[in-house]
């Protein structure tokens, strides 16, 4: 007689492979996603669930531990790999989403623990996870106003270094809808392009469609979806009258002003994202030269300009500590940075992060702009921009550069954006407990023709 088959569910068996993948710390979630996906036979509609699934048990991985504790028998003790993968994935099914029946959530994660463990280790999630579906008032967290840092990293799954700097920078209210905000699910954005269609003909695209949309606050271009799939994706997307792109990354290019004709560098260009909208706002007059060490990555960009119908795109795989040109018009730089502005839209960053990176990374940023500053015309733009919200490097990295160039004044982001998202020094700042917005910073700094000595 023939031994039966183990059942068990291809796609959250899928999202197991790729937390495994991650937490051996070899592959992003993104390149995870993308290995164990091609690999395999699945529909547009078991990516989505799989992306849902790995977003939400990578993200909350803090929270998941700390809830599944009260629920073991020896909770200290340490659990293999795949068994604990397994637990977080059923804990987030059961107490964090809205659609997967708890006996359904159950089942399925007993199946993946017979899959990839064996009966016993079956047994053991099944118990935890009838007990935590039965008993959820034992989990208890620190009190908030005694250790708000403890509190608020196991609440809301970050580390308590991350924690404990948003609580000096923003205080506890600000702090807590901004650690909610982050673990939402990220918001798709369509950034229309000018050059081949008009946001009013996308926005009546969307409405014939019967989907669900509103422009954005600061850039009307800028149209976001409720519904985070890729609507329209062959009609918009692929034939380049769209391109996905947050607003607060779009905002540093509004920043910026270029003009048609302009002569503007890029620093750290590919994929593309910002020097595309630079170049739709130069109405594909001028030219850009763009910068970035990748190869593949600037071909990358250069796919996207095609489909976008870019034409005033020149690409330059390069060093840009090392490299050599005449000075330019308008020049960004968008340095290497932590991140932590995108960390909503990245499951995985929060925990790849820390203090270490920020020092090193500020250190890098600052000779970024000291060479970005030598490739500014008299009367020139340089804009200094990041996808974090950490002060040392933005604020404390620009202020330094002042310091050092006095040929260098900034201005304030105050003539392009209202004061919601400015500083009183006139830095552009925005935050993930905004609506529509995640983090970003910008500052635009302009070269003096005459200093003063």
């Amino acid at each position: 007689m023939p031994v039966s088959e183990k059942k068990f569910d291809p796609v959250r068996a899928a999202a197991i492979e790729i937390i495994g993948l991650v937490e051996a710390g070899k592959h992003t979630a993104d390149e995870a996603t993308h290995e164990v996906v091609q690999a395999g036979k699945f529909t547009p509609l078991d990516i989505r669930f799989i992306r849902q699934l790995i977003n939400g048990a990578i993200k909350l991985k803090k929270r998941l531990d700390h809830d599944m504790r009260f629920f073991l028998s020896k909770p200290s003790e340490k659990l293999p790999r795949k068994m604990t993968d397994i637990l977080r994935l059923g804990f987030y099914q059961l107490f964090f989403t809205q659609r997967i029946p708890p006996p359904a959530a159950v089942s399925e994660s007993v199946d993946l623990a017979r899959h990839f463990c064996d009966d016993s280790r079956a047994r053991v999630v099944n118990a935890v996870l009838r007990s935590a579906l039965r008993n959820p008032e034992r989990i208890v967290f620190r009190d908030k106003k005694t250790d708000p840092v403890n509190h608020l990293a196991n609440y809301y799954s970050y580390p308590e270094w991350f924690v404990e700097y948003c609580l000096d920078e923003f205080k506890i209210e600000e702090t807590e809808k901004l650690l909610k905000s982050m673990n939402l699910r990220p918001q798709m954005t369509y950034r229309v392009s000018y050059l081949k269609t008009k946001p009013e003909d996308v926005a009546a695209k969307f409405e014939e469609a019967g989907i669900k949309y509103h422009p954005g606050k600061y850039l009307p271009e800028f149209l976001h979806l409720e519904d985070a799939a890729f609507p329209l994706e062959d009609e918009l997307v692929k034939s380049g009258k769209v391109y996905i792109q947050d607003e607060s990354a779009g905002m540093a290019i509004r920043l910026m002003n270029p003009k048609m004709g302009m002569n503007v560098l890029d620093m750290t260009a590919a994929p593309g994202g910002k020097t595309t909208y630079a170049a739709i706002k130069m109405r594909n007059k001028g030219m850009i030269t763009a910068i970035d060490r990748s190869r593949p990555r600037l071909e990358m960009m250069m796919d996207n300009c095609q489909r976008l119908g870019i034409k005033i795109i020149n690409p330059v795989a390069a060093d840009i500590l090392e490299f050599v040109s005449e000075p330019f018009d308008r020049v960004i730089l968008d340095p290497p940075c932590t991140g932590w502005g995108n960390a909503g839209k990245h499951s995985d960053l929060r925990w790849a992060k820390d203090p270490k990176d920020v020092e090193k990374l500020f250190k890098l940023q600052s000779m970024m702009i000291d060479k970005a500053a030598k490739l500014v015309k008299p009367g020139g733009i340089l804009i200094y921009s990041t996808c974090t919200i950490i002060r040392r490097e933005n604020d404390q990295v620009v202020e330094e550069f002042l310091a050092r160039r006095k040929d260098f004044a900034l201005e304030s982001a105050a003539e392009y954006f209202d004061a919601d998202v400015v500083s009183e020094r006139g830095l552009l700042k925005t935050y993930p407990n905004k609506p529509d917005l995640s983090g970003a910073f910008a500052a635009r700094l302009k070269k003096v023709i005459n200093p003063k000595k």
